[in-house]
């Protein structure tokens, strides 16, 4: 059985950091697409960042572009998710995809096979 368990969510100040995880288990993970989603208070779920397996695709969306990194350790089958210089629009839950097929691109939904059941992160102003 597929699990992903996302942590590191919580309340910040604007201007903070915090550091997401998303830690896979219940088969190989060799070959897949690692990503960070998120859905903020009315809105729809959107993507955030993701990086293939070998570490040398990544994607970010552009309001997150130059602030957040993304990096994994395919040892562990944990991606992680660097977020600094926060904003209060960065309040969401975010959710951690892992997916194989490649014929979707890496922003799109289409993409992931297995989904974690998200962490609150909040910024406040």
């Amino acid at each position: 059985q597929v699990q992903l368990v996302e942590s590191g969510g919580g309340l910040v100040q604007a201007g903070g950091s915090l550091r997401l995880s998303c830690a896979a288990s219940g088969r190989s993970f060799t070959g897949y697409t690692m990503g960070w989603f998120r859905q903020g208070p009315g809105k729809e779920r959107e993507f955030v960042s993701a990086i293939s397996w070998s570490g040398s695709n990544t994607a970010y969306a552009d309001s997150v572009k130059d602030r957040f990194s993304i990096s994994r350790d395919n040892a562990k089958n944990t991606v992680y998710l660097q977020m600094n210089s926060l904003k209060p629009e960065d309040t969401a839950v975010y959710y951690c995809a892992v997916g194989l097929t490649v014929i979707a691109p890496m922003q799109s939904f289409l993409r992931y096979d297995y989904w974690g059941q998200g962490t609150q992160v909040t910024v406040s102003s």
